[in-house]
C-alpha cells in the first residue's frame, strides 16, 4: 500500500488510496474481508506495508485487521524499490499458508481457496492482454509461463495482483535472493521474478480465476467501482436508519451512511454517501460523497467528492478533494 496513489488525486492528497471507501468502507477493507470469504481457514495476520501514512491511519489498519478477528501489524517501505521489495518489507509475516495482495484492486469470486496447492495466482481473462502480466496454463491448469504485457497472444489470462503462498518462509527466501543479488528491472525488485524462481524451483501454481476484477486506479475506475460493488451487497443493509428525508427520493442501489439528510433530493442509483453529509435541491447518480460534505442545487453523475467539501451548484461531472469549497 506504500504507492502515492497520483492516479486519483486530489483525493489522496488527504486520505491513502487504500481509504478511499467503496460502498462505505475503505478499499482495503473491502479487500481484506472479500479474501477472509474464500479462505477455508481464519487469517492470524494481516500486514500492511505503507509509506508514511501517519499514526491516525495505522490505527485504522489495525482495526480494520481486528474486525477479521486478527493481528495487525505494520509495516513501512521507505523507498519505491519495487513489488518484491515491498512484500519482503513484511518478512517476518511470510510464515506458513500467505496471500499477498496489492491494495488497489477488488475481485468478486466463487471459490474456496485450496490450501494444499504449492501457490495460487488470482486471474482473469481480459479483451486487451498486452497490458498486463499474463500466464499460461498447460492442460492441467498449473501455471508454466508469466509473461509481462506481452506483445503477442500468448494468453488473455491477467494477473490482478492477488496471490496465495502454501509458504511463506519459501516466497520470503526467494525475494531475498533477488535483493542479495541485486536482480532489478528497471531499478526495482519484481515480484513476478521470485514467481519465476519458485517455479522453477519446482512450486507449482494454479490459477484462481475470479467472476469480477474491479479497479480503483483512478477517479472514473474507482466510481465504476463502488457502481459495481453496490451491486453486490443487500439493499436493506446499506442506508442506515438514521437518514433524514424530506420530500426526497433514493433510488437503489445507494449506501448512505449514519445522520445523512435529503431535502428536495433525489439520490441515486449507484450513489454512496458518508456520514454526516447533507444535500439539498439536487439530483445525485453514480457518484461517490465522502463524509461532512454538503451539497445544494446540483446535477451529479459520475463525480467524486472527498470529505468536508461545500458544493454549490450543478456541475455533471466533478472530482473535488477535501476541504474544498465552490459556488457556481
Amino acid at each position: 500500500m506504500a504507492g502515492r496513489g497520483s492516479r486519483l488525486r486530489p483525493h489522496t492528497l488527504t486520505v491513502p488510496k487504500p481509504l478511499i471507501p467503496i460502498a462505505g468502507k475503505p478499499i482495503v477493507q473491502r479487500l481484506v474481508e472479500d479474501i477472509a470469504k474464500v479462505c477455508q481457514e481464519k487469517i492470524d495476520e494481516v500486514a500492511f506495508v505503507i509509506g508514511d501514512f501517519g499514526t491516525e491511519v495505522e490505527q485504522n489498519l489495525l482495526e480494520i485487521a481486528a474486525s477479521i478477528g486478527a493481528k495487525g501489524t505494520i509495516c513501512h517501505q521507505d523507498k519505491p524499490l519495487g513489488t518484491a521489495h515491498a512484500v519482503l518489507c513484511a518478512g517476518d509475516a511470510l510464515k506458513g499458508n500467505t496471500i499477498v495482495a496489492f491494495a488497489d484492486t477488488l475481485f468478486k469470486a466463487d471459490f474456496q481457496l485450496d490450501a494444499s496447492k504449492d501457490g495460487a495466482i488470482w486471474v482473469k481473462k481480459v479483451q486487451n492482454p498486452s497490458s498486463f502480466g499474463v500466464v499460461k496454463l498447460n492442460g492441467e491448469g498449473v501455471i508454466t509461463d508469466f509473461i509481462e504485457k506481452p506483445k503477442t497472444a500468448v494468453s488473455d489470462l491477467a494477473i490482478i495482483g492477488i496471490y496465495y503462498f502454501k509458504s511463506g518462509e519459501l516466497l520470503r527466501d526467494s525475494l531475498q535472493h533477488l535483493v542479495d543479488h541485486k536482480i532489478l528491472v528497471n531499478g526495482e525488485y519484481q515480484l513476478t521474478d521470485a514467481l519465476e524462481n519458485l517455479k522453477n524451483d519446482g512450486n507449482q501454481f494454479v490459477s484462481a480465476k475470479v467472476e469480477d476484477w474491479l479497479d480503483c486506479g483512478n477517479k472514473n475506475a474507482t466510481v465504476d467501482t463502488n457502481t459495481r460493488y453496490l451491486d453486490y451487497l443487500d439493499p436493506s443493509q446499506i442506508v442506515d436508519k438514521s437518514l433524514k428525508a424530506v420530500n426526497s427520493v433514493v433510488i437503489p442501489p445507494v449506501y448512505i451512511g449514519k445522520n445523512v439528510s435529503l431535502e428536495n433530493t433525489v439520490v441515486g442509483p449507484y450513489v454512496s454517501i458518508g456520514d454526516d453529509c447533507s444535500i439539498e435541491n439536487s439530483l445525485l447518480s453514480k457518484s461517490i460523497i465522502q463524509e461532512n460534505t454538503k451539497i445544494s442545487n446540483a446535477n451529479l453523475t459520475n463525480s467524486m467528492l472527498g470529505s468536508h467539501v461545500s458544493l454549490e451548484g450543478s456541475p455533471k461531472d466533478v472530482s473535488l478533494g477535501d476541504y474544498n469549497s465552490i459556488k457556481y
